[in-house]
């Protein structure tokens, strides 16, 4: 079903084409878009006309047209006007808004077929004959994005997503529900990471000036096989949770560049508890104050270095060495060694991803 939105850019668009008024009824005699007041009091013309064998009549000066769907009734279309040109105009429009039934009918069965695809609702053997009659590629490049957003329900974020790519009509964008969108990008053979990341990053951009929003975008790998889709999809939708637990800052995350955060996202709970309490010997994470683990990321983003940690936090050299020997204390581990450092750092991401799941689970 087009929406009211196109149904009335559509009419005000011809109108300003030929100079002539407008209205579009359903079948109950409700107005659904018009580009003139005094053609929007004829809902009980309309219904008498709907139940008649006519495909068009004059009625109070006004040529009544159906418009059909499929050999569905789906519309009627007013026309100020009696005469000859109030009819042939009458005609092209009801052309142009068949045309745009037939469009979106189609999108919408692509964007069946793209749901049930990325979860895996299809058979093999479905997914390309099906694909054959929507007129889908198989073996081109795809890549799978995935869009989440907070933003108010009322605003079509879909369609902002849509408009980003208007000359691209074989990249699909669909709502997953009313939080997350995906968008199967189609890419060419030589397309680069730089380039994939380039779109995520125009994306976030964009829908961030729209809506006054962040959003969240992850994306999954390339694949070149439509049954594969679905695996770029799981991809991303990995890549936003494990982007959330270990890269809070960031807002763009891809697959392929997890790290080991990815690793640790796949661990078991109850092996991640083992490694805890191994590791810190009973303690916790909320037994060291903010100050000592603020210490430690900075001295990790600085790779150990004592003299550029102090001069970023501040502090004297001694007072870094003082908490380092404090944490030391505590735990057996003296991050100033490599291997101890490693330890400490799968430490904190381990109980990040602990905090999470449990988090998740209320």
């Amino acid at each position: 079903m087009i929406s009211n939105q196109i149904l009335q850019s559509t009419i005000e668009g011809l109108k300003g084409i030929t100079r002539t008024e407008f209205c579009v009824y359903d079948t109950e005699g409700i107005v659904l878009a018009g580009t003139s007041s005094g053609m929007t009091v004829y809902g009980d013309d309309v219904v008498s006309f709907v139940n008649s064998p006519a495909e068009s009549q004059v009625v109070g000066g006004c040529q009544f047209f159906k418009i059909m769907d499929e050999n569905q009734l789906e519309y009627i279309l007013l026309v100020r006007g009696a005469g000859d040109d109030a009819f042939m105009i009458g005609k092209m429009v009801v052309f142009q808004i068949q045309n745009l039934l037939v469009a979106y009918k189609e999108r919408f069965d692509k964007e069946n077929f793209i749901k049930n695809l990325l979860l895996d609702n299809l058979l093999l053997v479905d997914i390309y004959s099906r694909a054959k009659k929507l007129h889908i590629e198989n073996n081109v490049h795809r890549i799978v994005y995935l869009i989440e957003t907070h933003i108010d329900k009322e605003m079509n974020v879909v369609e902002i997503v849509r408009s980003i790519f208007p000359a691209k009509t074989k990249d699909f964008v669909t709502a997953v529900d009313e939080h997350s969108i995906i968008l199967v990008k189609e890419l060419k053979e030589r397309e680069t990471a730089d380039e994939i990341d380039r779109i995520a990053k125009t994306i976030e951009e964009t829908l961030n000036a729209e809506t006054n929003s962040n959003v969240y975008i992850s994306s999954g790998t390339i694949v070149s096989d439509l049954k594969d889709v679905s695996r770029s999809y799981k991809e991303a939708k990995m890549a936003l949770e494990v982007g959330k637990i270990f890269e809070t800052e960031k807002f763009i995350v891809n697959y392929e560049k997890l790290g080991i955060g990815r690793l640790i996202y796949q661990l078991p709970l109850p092996l991640c508890r083992m490694f805890i309490k191994e590791v810190l010997h009973g303690l916790t994470m909320d037994d060291f104050d903010d100050e000592t683990l603020a210490t430690v990321n900075k001295f990790f983003e600085n790779n150990l270095n004592v003299s550029e940690t102090s001069r970023q936090l501040y502090i004297h050299r001694n007072t870094l060495v003082y908490r380092l020997d404090k944490l030391q204390k505590m735990t057996g581990l003296d991050l100033r060694n490599f291997d101890d450092a490693i330890i400490f750092k799968i430490t904190l991401m381990v109980s990040k991803y602990m905090m999470y799941m449990d988090k998740m689970t209320y």
